[in-house]
């Protein structure tokens, strides 16, 4: 269609457009509730809080007030501060002696277990060798193998070489760990590339320096991981240490607390009716450390949990 402008010439006149509306906008997905699992969740969330709770409520009572009062509220006069030095100053103050054991025992565990997982699983993972699958399989079988069932073979042998009743009667048995070798060759097939290796070798690298220059970095949220599940474990650890070690002044604190709330309810030698508070107590106090260093090394954790789980 052609309409005539007011010099005389032709145009061509617009097509006319219909006007379609816009499409509506879309709804944000919002997170399904379900009533189920909400109630699931919350008596999960009971179930891990409400010992610690306890623990924690327990700590500022005295004798009288545990078996008298509600479980779960503190009593009238709480007293957490007084159970706390009472601790530290029950016989001779053989408490922070026992946390000292625990934190050498556990720290030179965990670095010298998750080390030897993170050379162990990336040797499987970036090598090929005669009877590697074999092998591999021997680390997944010893996976299923109770470390109970092990103690005593473990106190034979180490009575033999003459290390019982000595520090590293708990630190080497806890130096193995197939879950965190196995952990870690999984975790290195996938966050260690193999053209990073090779550009390595092509550049003169030798394997040593290839592995702790490069590899140990790239594995790090891995090698954090098995150091905290290390940790967690030598820090719990009881049935060994107990086999292990004879002299009061090796104990960790888990056999430690163990000989006071033994004195505490057969009425041994130096026992007293103060002394279940500072059982109580004492426990609280060993599960700070613990606290303390998933807070610190999360982030380390954290930031692996998505590795490999997007093709690049």
């Amino acid at each position: 269609m052609t309409m005539t402008t007011p010099a005389g010439t032709t145009a061509a006149r617009p097509t006319e457009r219909k006007h379609t509306p816009a499409p509506p906008a879309r709804r944000r997905n919002r997170p399904r509730r379900s009533t189920p699992l909400t109630i699931a969740m919350l008596a999960a969330l009971a179930y891990f809080l409400l010992p610690l709770l306890w623990l924690l409520v327990a700590s500022t009572k005295n004798t009288q007030d545990l078996f008298d009062s509600f479980g779960l509220w503190f009593s009238h006069a709480p007293q957490l501060l007084t159970n706390i030095r009472a601790t530290f100053a029950q016989d001779g103050g053989v408490f922070a002696h026992w946390l000292l054991n625990t934190v050498v025992y556990a720290g030179v565990s965990a670095a010298g277990a998750a080390l030897l997982a993170a050379a162990a699983g990336y040797g499987f993972a970036k090598f090929r060798f005669r009877g590697d699958r074999l092998a591999f399989n021997l680390v997944l079988g010893a996976i299923m193998v109770p470390a109970t069932a092990l103690a005593i073979p473990t106190y034979l042998l180490f009575a033999g070489v003459g290390l019982v009743n000595t520090p590293w009667a708990v630190i080497l048995p806890s130096l193995v760990n197939p879950f965190g070798l196995y952990l870690m060759r999984v975790y290195a097939a996938d966050a260690v590339p193999d053209s990073l290796l090779e550009a390595a070798r092509i550049d003169g690298a030798g394997e040593a320096r290839i592995f702790f220059g490069i590899a140990l970095r790239l594995l790090a949220p891995g090698l954090v991981t098995v150091l905290l599940f290390t940790l967690v474990a030598t820090w719990n650890n009881y049935f060994l240490p107990l086999i292990m070690l004879n002299d009061p002044d090796l104990y960790p604190i888990t056999v430690g607390l163990s000989s006071w709330a033994e004195q505490a309810q057969n009425g041994g030698a130096g026992a007293s009716s103060d002394m279940l508070p500072l059982v109580v107590t004492g426990s609280l106090i060993s599960i700070v450390p613990l606290v303390a260093a998933f807070l610190l090394l999360q982030r380390y954790w954290q930031s692996g949990l998505a590795a490999g789980s997007v093709k690049q």
